[in-house]
Formats: structure tokens, C-alpha cells, sequence
């Protein structure tokens, strides 16, 4: 006997309980793919527009040359706006996630607000991964929020951003998992403001 709802999504494992790799690499197609208007709730897109706000403001704050009474207007304005959140419950990312897995809801949900691929987090450049023939792309451009040395992106934000693209790499062997070891070699300073390409390959797979 099935434990499975009738009418609830398909889960990732195979009928002998080993995750489908084909079935994974479905999942993550539909997380990366960006959804027509149609299909995205008011919600999610208010969260993303009140996102790309944000962004403007932290990238138009750094090292900004505003009048100072343009920044006390601007400070006493958002600390109004950050009130109107106080009594919305807030958390982890992940609270309710394995309760909206047993409901069938949308489980990808938390990745809108992943710190680097989440449209609808403000410290996300973001990153757009797509998937062709089993190979991971991504592209992404940093704006002046991240910088490090002048000009360039900082290394841990490239790191980071590796990070990111190999755990979704991974992921396409049907056991994803979280990163054990990340070496990085940084061969050239990452220019700002300028669209970077990022490809990540699954090789092999070991120990699993």
C-alpha cells in the first residue's frame, strides 16, 4: 500500500527505493526554469519585485556620494518600512518544508530565497542555472555590492557562486548532497558588472 495521495507529485525514487537520476533531473529542470506570468502567484511576484528594490538600493548605497540629509530620509523611510514586517512570522527558509512535501506543495519554494540563486532574496545577484543535455549553466552579474579587490568580485562571492553551481551538478546523479570539499583556483580577477558564465559537468560518482 502506497502512502502517496491520489493526485500528489511524483517523489524521486525508483520502484526500488533508489532515486530515479531521470526523475531528479526533471525536478530540477522545473526549479530552473522560470515560470510563465501566468503560472506564478501574486505573491511570488511581489517578493521578487520587492527583491529587485532592494538590490537597487544596496547597489546605488555602496559608496554612494548622497547628501547626508538624502540618507537620513532614506534610513528613516526603510526603518518605517522594516516595522511593517515585525509581526509576520519569520524564520529559517526551510520551516514547514517538510510538512509542504507531505501536502504536496511546492518544495522548491526555499530555493526563491537562496542567498545566491533566489530571485526573491536581495543579496542573490542572482544566479540562472538551466540545464542542457546534462550539463549546468549558469550565468550571473555581480554588481558593485560585491566587490572586492577595485573592480573585481570578491573571491568569496566566486567561490560561493562555484559552490552553488556544483551543488546542482551533483545533484544531477540523483543523490544530491551538500559540499565536502571546494578547492579554488583563482587564475584571473572576476570583473563587475559584467555577465559571467559558469558550466559545471557530473564526471564521475563515487562513494555513493
Amino acid at each position: 500500500m502506497s502512502d502517496e495521495q491520489p493526485g500528489s507529485p511524483p517523489g524521486p525514487e525508483g520502484a526500488d527505493g533508489v532515486p530515479d537520476p531521470e526523475v531528479i533531473r526533471g525536478m530540477l529542470y522545473t526549479r530552473w526554469q522560470e515560470p510563465p506570468p501566468s503560472m506564478m502567484t501574486t505573491r511570488k511576484v511581489e517578493m521578487r519585485r520587492l527583491a529587485d528594490s532592494m538590490r537597487i538600493i544596496i547597489e546605488r548605497l555602496v559608496a554612494t556620494d548622497a547628501p547626508t540629509e538624502h540618507l537620513i530620509q532614506a534610513a528613516d523611510e526603510l526603518a518605517r518600512v522594516a516595522l511593517t514586517f515585525d509581526e509576520a512570522r519569520h524564520g529559517t527558509r526551510y520551516e514547514g518544508f517538510a510538512e509542504a512535501a507531505n501536502a504536496g506543495g511546492d518544495v522548491h519554494a526555499s530555493f526563491e530565497h537562496s542567498p545566491f540563486i533566489g530571485r526573491a532574496n536581495p543579496l542573490s545577484p542572482p544566479i540562472y542555472l538551466h540545464d542542457i543535455d546534462g550539463v549546468v549553466h549558469g550565468r550571473a552579474i555581480f554588481g558593485s555590492a560585491y566587490e572586492g579587490p577595485p573592480g573585481c568580485v570578491h573571491g568569496g562571492y566566486v567561490a560561493g557562486a562555484f559552490d552553488e553551481l556544483l551543488g546542482a551538478t551533483q545533484s544531477l546523479s540523483g543523490a544530491p548532497g551538500m559540499t565536502g570539499t571546494l578547492t579554488v583556483r583563482y587564475r584571473s580577477p572576476t570583473p563587475l558588472h559584467t555577465e559571467l558564465h559558469f558550466v559545471g559537468r557530473l564526471v564521475r560518482v563515487e562513494g555513493r
